[in-house]
């Protein structure tokens, strides 16, 4: 695939090193195995290194080439605990920072974070939250950033023609409020947030080779339905191309308009996105979720991801259903994306 051609480009141009947090599980020792034998990245596997051994062998995988970390005898265990400290000025204490650092989803940020890495991926074992939870309080969000989000790339190939698509937010975001100070003033509307969503999975979509035109989803098209997440869709186009007055984005939408031109003939025949779109945003995680399934089981995409956006590092979740080869392939976006 296309998307893989540049990712490989990237990797063969400038060489990087990715920490693999879960280092005993199979399905991490296989990609590692291929990565490895491919020679496309250096991996760091977090965990005890007999226990690592001992697992690739019994699975016949031969990680010889990777660095084993373990949290609980790393030599400069001390200096990431001063570095996490600092970090964590006033809400952990040192000792406190020690401790979430015997973990490997802590202990595989800080390499990120502390230079001895350019890119994590983890889940096979964690959940999103433990995944997202330390890159959050280490890595933090980028400059203009408000949140961390994420996105679905989409892949199938049907009749000699590859065909990608973008969703988002499929795995985060639980929802959208405004978010107020200690005041109560309003400092980041729900509508300001979901652009935000919007804008940074269209510079993803990009980056995997998609010319992102943007629909913003609802059970509404133009303001045919009333209630539920309308306004917030219909905001959300609004407030993206203020911050992108370049993106091609419309909204809101029902997905027949946004995918079907006999459709986006009735209901919306001026839209530059009805249609045609290729980037999808949703408005609540469960039409998120659900969607990206729907389109891998019944429609034959293979999904990648979630691809995390927002942050400072590329920091990437798998999902604990997972298997080998969905592990190789995020670790080629994860460490391509660095």
């Amino acid at each position: 695939m296309a998307m893989f051609d540049k990712l490989l480009a990237n990797l063969k141009a400038s060489r990087k090193t990715i920490v693999l947090t879960e280092g005993t599980d199979a399905r991490i020792l296989d990609a590692a195995a291929r990565l490895l034998g491919e020679d496309i990245m250096d991996v760091i596997l977090c965990g005890n290194v007999d226990e690592v051994k001992a697992a690739a062998d019994k699975g016949g995988f031969d990680v010889s080439k990777a660095t084993v970390l373990d949290p609980l005898t790393y030599p400069e265990m001390d200096a990431l605990v001063s570095q996490m400290a600092e970090l964590r000025k006033g809400k952990m204490t040192e000792e406190e920072c020690r401790q979430a650092l015997s973990k490997s989803n802590y202990f595989g940020t800080m390499l990120v974070k502390a230079g001895k890495a350019d890119a994590l991926l983890g889940g096979a074992t964690y959940s999103t939250a433990d995944t997202v939870r330390p890159a959050l309080q280490i890595i933090k969000t980028k400059k203009g950033a408000n949140l961390v989000s994420s996105s679905f790339i989409l892949f199938r190939e049907a009749d000699g023609k590859e065909e990608k698509i973008a969703m988002g937010d499929c795995a985060i975001n639980l929802g959208y409020k405004d978010k107020l100070d200690k005041d109560g003033n309003v400092v980041l509307t729900a509508a300001q947030q979901l652009a935000e969503v919007a804008v940074e999975t269209a510079r993803t979509a990009d980056f995997f080779g998609i010319d992102p035109k943007v629909a913003v989803l609802s059970f509404s098209t133009y303001g045919s339905g009333k209630g539920g997440t309308v306004q917030l869709s219909h905001d959300a186009v609004i407030e993206a191309r203020k911050l992108d007055p370049e993106l091609t984005i419309d909204g809101e939408f029902q997905f027949d308009a946004a995918v079907s031109a006999e459709v986006a003939k009735t209901k919306c025949p001026d839209s530059k996105v009805a249609g045609q779109a290729n980037t999808f945003i949703f408005p609540l995680i469960e039409a998120g979720n659900i969607g990206y399934k729907i389109a891998q089981r019944l429609g034959g995409f293979a999904a990648y991801g979630p691809i995390l956006q927002g942050l400072n590092a590329p920091i990437n979740d798998l999902s604990r259903g997972c298997n080998a080869d969905e592990v190789y392939a995020m670790a080629i976006i994860t460490a391509g994306m660095a």
